[in-house]
Protein backbone atom coordinates (compact mmCIF):
# COMPACT_ATOMS: atom_id res chain seq x y z
CA UNK A 1 0.00 0.00 0.00
CA UNK A 2 1.82 3.26 -1.16
CA UNK A 3 1.27 6.51 0.75
CA UNK A 4 1.10 10.28 0.16
CA UNK A 5 3.59 12.84 1.04
CA UNK A 6 0.71 15.05 2.08
CA UNK A 7 -0.14 14.28 5.61
CA UNK A 8 -1.57 16.46 9.10
CA UNK A 9 -1.45 14.73 12.61
CA UNK A 10 -1.96 16.16 15.81
CA UNK A 11 -1.52 14.94 19.37
CA UNK A 12 -2.18 16.49 22.77
CA UNK A 13 -1.35 16.06 26.64
CA UNK A 14 -1.31 17.37 30.21
CA UNK A 15 1.60 17.92 32.68
CA UNK A 16 1.80 17.93 36.00
CA UNK A 17 1.76 21.67 35.92
CA UNK A 18 -1.83 21.51 34.40
CA UNK A 19 -0.38 23.34 31.60
CA UNK A 20 -1.75 21.42 28.13
CA UNK A 21 0.86 20.67 25.50
CA UNK A 22 -0.60 20.30 21.78
CA UNK A 23 1.59 18.81 18.81
CA UNK A 24 1.28 19.33 15.03
CA UNK A 25 2.94 17.90 12.28
CA UNK A 26 2.30 18.64 8.38
CA UNK A 27 3.96 17.22 5.87
CA UNK A 28 4.12 18.52 1.79
CA UNK A 29 5.90 16.51 -0.71
CA UNK A 30 9.86 16.59 -1.34
CA UNK A 31 12.60 14.97 -2.35
CA UNK A 32 14.27 14.07 1.15
CA UNK A 33 13.33 14.97 4.59
CA UNK A 34 13.08 18.65 5.05
CA UNK A 35 12.50 19.37 8.90
CA UNK A 36 11.41 22.32 10.29
CA UNK A 37 11.04 22.15 14.16
CA UNK A 38 9.07 24.74 16.30
CA UNK A 39 8.72 25.21 20.17
CA UNK A 40 10.37 27.73 22.58
CA UNK A 41 10.84 25.43 25.27
CA UNK A 42 12.27 22.30 23.51
CA UNK A 43 16.11 22.14 24.74
CA UNK A 44 18.51 21.44 21.66
CA UNK A 45 18.68 17.80 22.36
CA UNK A 46 15.34 16.99 22.18
CA UNK A 47 15.35 18.89 19.18
CA UNK A 48 17.90 16.57 17.91
CA UNK A 49 15.85 13.00 18.99
CA UNK A 50 12.89 14.69 17.15
CA UNK A 51 14.30 15.42 14.11
CA UNK A 52 15.99 11.96 14.16
CA UNK A 53 12.56 10.73 15.12
CA UNK A 54 10.39 12.29 12.08
CA UNK A 55 13.23 11.76 9.58
CA UNK A 56 12.62 7.72 10.46
CA UNK A 57 9.04 7.09 10.76
CA UNK A 58 7.72 10.02 8.47
CA UNK A 59 10.74 9.29 5.86
CA UNK A 60 11.21 12.03 3.04
CA UNK A 61 8.84 15.53 2.79
CA UNK A 62 8.92 18.83 3.57
CA UNK A 63 7.85 18.43 7.57
CA UNK A 64 6.59 20.76 9.52
CA UNK A 65 6.62 20.05 13.54
CA UNK A 66 4.92 22.36 15.97
CA UNK A 67 4.65 22.24 19.89
CA UNK A 68 3.15 24.77 21.90
CA UNK A 69 2.57 24.95 25.36
CA UNK A 70 -1.03 26.55 27.10
CA UNK A 71 -0.39 27.19 30.61
CA UNK A 72 -3.56 26.56 33.09
CA UNK A 73 -5.50 29.67 32.42
CA UNK A 74 -3.76 30.85 29.15
CA UNK A 75 -1.37 32.80 31.11
CA UNK A 76 2.17 31.56 29.68
CA UNK A 77 5.31 31.97 31.75
CA UNK A 78 6.55 35.07 30.91
CA UNK A 79 9.23 37.45 32.48
CA UNK A 80 10.53 41.05 31.61
CA UNK A 81 14.02 41.57 31.54
CA UNK A 82 14.30 44.47 33.47
CA UNK A 83 18.01 45.14 33.00
CA UNK A 84 17.33 45.51 29.27
CA UNK A 85 14.69 47.74 29.62
CA UNK A 86 16.90 49.70 31.90
CA UNK A 87 19.35 49.78 29.48
CA UNK A 88 17.12 51.20 26.86
CA UNK A 89 15.48 53.66 28.81
CA UNK A 90 19.32 55.11 29.56
CA UNK A 91 19.95 55.22 25.79
CA UNK A 92 16.51 56.94 25.32
CA UNK A 93 16.95 59.89 27.79
CA UNK A 94 18.02 62.35 24.98
CA UNK A 95 14.78 61.53 22.91
CA UNK A 96 12.83 62.06 26.03
CA UNK A 97 14.23 65.86 26.91
CA UNK A 98 14.59 66.88 23.40
CA UNK A 99 11.68 65.77 21.75
CA UNK A 100 9.25 66.11 24.76
CA UNK A 101 8.39 62.41 24.55
CA UNK A 102 6.37 60.98 27.06
CA UNK A 103 8.05 58.12 29.00
CA UNK A 104 4.96 55.75 28.52
CA UNK A 105 5.57 56.02 24.76
CA UNK A 106 9.04 55.09 24.84
CA UNK A 107 8.38 52.32 27.41
CA UNK A 108 5.73 50.69 25.48
CA UNK A 109 8.04 50.63 22.52
CA UNK A 110 10.69 48.65 24.30
CA UNK A 111 8.82 46.28 25.16
CA UNK A 112 8.02 45.13 21.99
CA UNK A 113 11.63 44.55 21.23
CA UNK A 114 12.56 41.05 21.24
CA UNK A 115 14.28 39.39 23.86
CA UNK A 116 12.51 42.20 26.70
CA UNK A 117 10.07 39.75 27.36
CA UNK A 118 11.44 36.24 28.03
CA UNK A 119 9.80 32.76 28.33
CA UNK A 120 10.90 31.64 31.86
CA UNK A 121 12.99 28.47 31.77
CA UNK A 122 10.80 25.18 32.55
CA UNK A 123 12.12 22.12 34.50
CA UNK A 124 10.42 19.66 32.65
CA UNK A 125 10.44 16.02 34.76
CA UNK A 126 10.84 12.78 33.20
CA UNK A 127 7.22 11.87 33.69
CA UNK A 128 6.39 14.89 31.70
CA UNK A 129 8.58 14.18 28.27
CA UNK A 130 7.52 10.66 28.72
CA UNK A 131 3.79 12.22 28.41
CA UNK A 132 5.30 14.28 25.55
CA UNK A 133 6.76 11.61 23.70
CA UNK A 134 3.11 9.91 24.21
CA UNK A 135 1.58 13.10 21.93
CA UNK A 136 4.12 13.04 19.46
CA UNK A 137 3.96 9.50 18.46
CA UNK A 138 0.27 10.09 18.83
CA UNK A 139 0.67 12.94 15.88
CA UNK A 140 2.96 10.64 14.17
CA UNK A 141 0.34 8.07 13.95
CA UNK A 142 -1.95 10.27 12.57
CA UNK A 143 -0.44 12.16 9.87
CA UNK A 144 0.49 8.51 8.49
CA UNK A 145 -2.60 7.00 8.29
CA UNK A 146 -3.42 10.29 6.57
CA UNK A 147 -1.13 9.92 4.72
CA UNK A 148 -2.31 6.07 3.87
CA UNK A 149 -5.67 7.35 3.07
CA UNK A 150 -4.60 9.92 0.07
CA UNK A 151 -2.11 6.89 -0.63
CA UNK A 152 -5.19 5.30 -1.81
CA UNK A 153 -6.68 7.95 -3.14
CA UNK A 154 -3.61 8.62 -5.43
CA UNK A 155 -2.89 4.77 -6.40
CA UNK A 156 -6.61 4.80 -7.68
CA UNK A 157 -6.42 7.60 -9.72
CA UNK A 158 -2.71 6.89 -11.46
CA UNK A 159 -3.41 3.06 -12.27
CA UNK A 160 -6.50 4.41 -14.20
CA UNK A 161 -4.04 6.65 -16.17
CA UNK A 162 -2.21 3.99 -16.64
CA UNK A 163 -5.04 1.69 -17.86
CA UNK A 164 -6.13 5.03 -20.67
CA UNK A 165 -2.66 4.71 -21.89
CA UNK A 166 -2.68 1.00 -22.46
CA UNK A 167 -5.91 1.22 -24.13
CA UNK A 168 -4.50 4.30 -26.39
CA UNK A 169 -1.51 2.02 -27.20
CA UNK A 170 -4.09 -1.06 -28.23
CA UNK A 171 -5.36 1.85 -30.28
CA UNK A 172 -2.52 2.59 -31.47
CA UNK A 173 -1.71 -1.40 -32.69
CA UNK A 174 -4.74 -1.66 -34.59
CA UNK A 175 -3.82 1.47 -36.95
CA UNK A 176 -0.38 0.01 -37.51
CA UNK A 177 -1.41 -2.84 -38.97
CA UNK A 178 -2.35 -0.64 -41.90
CA UNK A 179 -0.19 2.08 -41.54
CA UNK A 180 2.88 0.43 -43.09
CA UNK A 181 0.66 -0.56 -46.29
CA UNK A 182 -0.36 2.75 -46.89
CA UNK A 183 3.18 4.43 -46.30
CA UNK A 184 4.34 1.94 -49.35
CA UNK A 185 1.32 2.72 -51.45
CA UNK A 186 2.21 6.54 -51.05
CA UNK A 187 5.57 5.82 -52.01
CA UNK A 188 4.91 3.92 -54.98
CA UNK A 189 1.80 6.18 -56.06
CA UNK A 190 5.00 9.00 -55.73
CA UNK A 191 7.82 7.25 -57.39
CA UNK A 192 5.61 5.97 -60.27
CA UNK A 193 7.63 4.95 -63.92
CA UNK A 194 10.85 4.90 -61.71
CA UNK A 195 9.46 1.70 -59.90
CA UNK A 196 8.63 0.10 -62.67
CA UNK A 197 12.11 0.58 -64.36
CA UNK A 198 13.67 -1.04 -61.04
CA UNK A 199 11.27 -2.90 -58.77
CA UNK A 200 13.55 -4.50 -56.95
CA UNK A 201 16.03 -0.93 -56.01
CA UNK A 202 12.21 0.24 -55.13
CA UNK A 203 11.51 -2.92 -53.15
CA UNK A 204 15.13 -1.71 -51.39
CA UNK A 205 14.02 2.12 -50.68
CA UNK A 206 11.00 0.84 -49.25
CA UNK A 207 12.54 -1.71 -46.75
CA UNK A 208 14.89 0.91 -45.74
CA UNK A 209 12.26 3.74 -45.51
CA UNK A 210 9.82 1.20 -43.64
CA UNK A 211 12.36 0.16 -41.16
CA UNK A 212 13.37 3.79 -39.97
CA UNK A 213 9.22 4.33 -39.28
CA UNK A 214 8.62 0.36 -37.27
CA UNK A 215 7.18 1.50 -34.00
CA UNK A 216 6.87 -2.17 -32.54
CA UNK A 217 9.66 -1.81 -30.13
CA UNK A 218 8.51 0.94 -28.65
CA UNK A 219 5.37 -0.70 -28.41
CA UNK A 220 6.81 -3.77 -26.67
CA UNK A 221 8.85 -1.48 -24.08
CA UNK A 222 6.14 1.29 -23.26
CA UNK A 223 3.47 -1.54 -22.44
CA UNK A 224 6.34 -3.09 -20.58
CA UNK A 225 6.91 -0.37 -18.49
CA UNK A 226 3.40 0.24 -18.08
CA UNK A 227 3.35 -3.35 -16.33
CA UNK A 228 6.59 -2.86 -14.19
CA UNK A 229 5.17 0.93 -13.19
CA UNK A 230 1.55 -1.22 -11.71
CA UNK A 231 3.75 -3.98 -10.31
CA UNK A 232 5.82 -1.42 -8.40
CA UNK A 233 3.49 0.56 -6.84
CA UNK A 234 1.35 -1.98 -5.60
CA UNK A 235 4.16 -4.43 -4.63
CA UNK A 236 6.84 -1.70 -3.16
CA UNK A 237 6.00 0.37 0.26
CA UNK A 238 8.40 3.15 -0.67
CA UNK A 239 8.03 3.58 -4.74
CA UNK A 240 7.81 7.23 -4.83
CA UNK A 241 11.63 7.68 -6.51
CA UNK A 242 11.85 4.93 -8.43
CA UNK A 243 8.00 5.36 -10.35
CA UNK A 244 9.67 8.89 -11.37
CA UNK A 245 12.11 6.98 -13.31
CA UNK A 246 9.53 4.60 -14.23
CA UNK A 247 7.89 7.46 -15.41
CA UNK A 248 10.81 8.99 -17.71
CA UNK A 249 11.17 6.09 -19.49
CA UNK A 250 7.27 5.91 -20.26
CA UNK A 251 7.66 9.41 -21.96
CA UNK A 252 11.06 8.07 -23.51
CA UNK A 253 8.83 5.95 -25.66
CA UNK A 254 5.84 7.55 -26.13
CA UNK A 255 7.94 10.67 -27.74
CA UNK A 256 9.94 8.10 -30.24
CA UNK A 257 6.64 6.37 -30.81
CA UNK A 258 4.95 9.43 -31.89
CA UNK A 259 7.91 10.76 -33.64
CA UNK A 260 8.17 7.38 -35.92
CA UNK A 261 4.75 6.76 -36.99
CA UNK A 262 4.32 9.51 -39.50
CA UNK A 263 0.90 9.23 -38.94
CA UNK A 264 -1.99 12.07 -37.76
CA UNK A 265 -4.65 8.98 -35.87
CA UNK A 266 -1.57 7.70 -33.87
CA UNK A 267 0.22 10.69 -33.39
CA UNK A 268 -3.43 11.85 -32.33
CA UNK A 269 -3.06 9.05 -29.73
CA UNK A 270 0.28 9.75 -28.79
CA UNK A 271 -0.95 13.02 -27.90
CA UNK A 272 -3.62 11.86 -25.43
CA UNK A 273 -0.71 9.48 -23.79
CA UNK A 274 1.32 12.21 -23.01
CA UNK A 275 -1.75 13.82 -21.15
CA UNK A 276 -2.29 11.17 -18.95
CA UNK A 277 1.65 10.69 -18.58
CA UNK A 278 1.95 14.07 -17.86
CA UNK A 279 -0.94 13.65 -14.80
CA UNK A 280 1.01 10.49 -13.67
CA UNK A 281 4.01 12.63 -13.03
CA UNK A 282 2.74 15.01 -11.13
CA UNK A 283 0.70 12.49 -8.51
CA UNK A 284 4.15 10.37 -8.42
CA UNK A 285 5.76 13.20 -7.36
CA UNK A 286 3.76 13.00 -4.11
CA UNK A 287 3.63 9.25 -3.44
CA UNK A 288 6.25 8.55 -0.94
Amino acid sequence: MIKSMTGYGKGECTLSDHSKITVEIKSLNGKNADISIKGSFLPKEKELEIRKLLATELVRGSIDFAIGQEMKGGVLKKQINTQAVKAFMKQTEGLIASDNISQSIILSAILRIPDVIETQEQEISDSDWAKIDRAIAQAIKKLNAYRTAEGKALEKDVLQRVGNILAYLEEVKKLDVKRVPAIKERLRQKIGNAAEANPERLEQELVFYVEKLDINEEKVRLAQHCSYFTSTLRKEPLAGKKLGFIVQEMGREINTLGSKANDALIQALVVKMKDELEKIREQSLNIL
